[in-house]
């Protein structure tokens, strides 16, 4: 299991009792990689108590608030499973719906979603989550479908061959549509928040969907490059028409008021147009740096071999100390 958790401290404990009592279930041989991004409340503190009375509890604490992917990356660089599921920690995703997560996996599937065709959110979220998909859609050249999220089991390949990826834009769900594996999709429960709120406000979603577009399609500087030659033709046109009019029709010349009104509009999209640039330059600017994805500040329960990820970096302690600790 790996499980991000930003602002769950009121969930942890359910969480991790629902957990072990559906995984246990299945199989005795499971582990729960719970990954703390930098959450300003009390959630580092529950899950220290839980993996200090349960080794299976391997609790990773970043420095600081690295984003929802990035988490789900460091808990799958120190994930051990043959089959790894990765769900939020709200406990919108149900621990009991993972059996069948499981057994549709074991039909010969690489990949399976959970796909949550009622969704438990306020109609504003469900709006702004399929105006959210469509755009992104669109952008992206691909059909989205907003009822599948990352919750979902892969195996073990699938995992060993994520880790490879390095790039700083990063989407779960869209590093899985690349690797290409057979993905099925099986129908789940979506309950609501057990406690608290979404840390994803409406700023947020627009700033990853901007993210996602740049790091995973061009398509916004084509459709720049092609409106550019619409505008050139259109105006091309006008021009024509109106020397046309002048010297064989004998009208003149309008007033400046046209002109102004589509020197100020050309210069807007001008602007446009050298914002998008500019945010592909920027992605670029960052994947250059070649920083590390994340940065472990405290982990329990997990084996200093296991820390030397390459998306990782940890303070160079010696095994036993606040960087790592065991729990025997």
């Amino acid at each position: 299991m790996v499980v991000p958790l930003f602002r769950c401290e009121k969930c942890i404990e359910e969480l991790y009792r629902r957990l072990v009592a559906s995984l246990e279930a299945i199989t005795p041989l499971f582990e729960i990689v719970l990954v703390n991004d930098g959450s300003p409340e009390g959630d580092w503190g529950v899950m220290r108590q839980l993996a200090a009375r349960d080794r299976r509890v391997k609790a990773v604490n970043l420095s600081r608030n690295f984003g929802q992917h990035y988490a789900i990356s460091a808990g799958l660089d120190l994930a051990d499973g043959e089959w790894v599921v990765v769900m939020d920690g709200d406990l919108q995703d149900p621990p009991e719906e993972i059996a069948a997560l499981y057994a549709k996996a074991r039909q010969g599937h690489d990949i399976v979603y959970g796909r949550k065709p009622a969704r438990s959110d306020t109609p504003f979220k469900r709006v702004a989550s399929r105006t959210f998909s469509v755009i992104l859609g669109f952008l992206m050249d691909e059909k989205l479908d907003n009822a599948v999220t990352h919750f979902s089991i892969v195996s073990g390949d699938v995992v060993r061959n994520l880790r490879r990826f390095h790039e700083r834009n990063r989407s779960y769900a869209f590093l899985l549509r690349w690797l290409g594996y057979d993905v099925a999709y099986v129908d789940v429960r979506h309950h609501p928040r057990h406690a608290g709120s979404s840390a994803y406000t409406l700023a947020r979603l627009v700033r990853l969907a901007s993210e996602l577009v740049v790091s995973q399609s061009d398509k916004p500087l084509r459709m720049s490059i092609s409106f550019g030659f619409l505008v050139a033709v259109l105006a091309f046109a006008y021009g024509s028409f109106m020397i046309v009019r002048y010297f064989y029709q004998g009208t003149p010349v309008e007033g400046w008021t046209s002109l102004i009104t589509s020197i100020y509009f050309l210069g807007g999209l001008g602007f446009v147009a050298l914002g998008v640039s500019g945010l592909y330059i920027g992605r670029i600017f960052e994947e250059t740096k070649r920083r590390p994805l994340y940065v472990i500040k405290d982990a329990i329960n997990v084996a200093a071999e296991g820390m030397g990820t390459a998306n990782a970096y940890q303070s160079p302690a010696l095994p036993g100390s606040r960087q790592i600790e065991r729990h025997q």
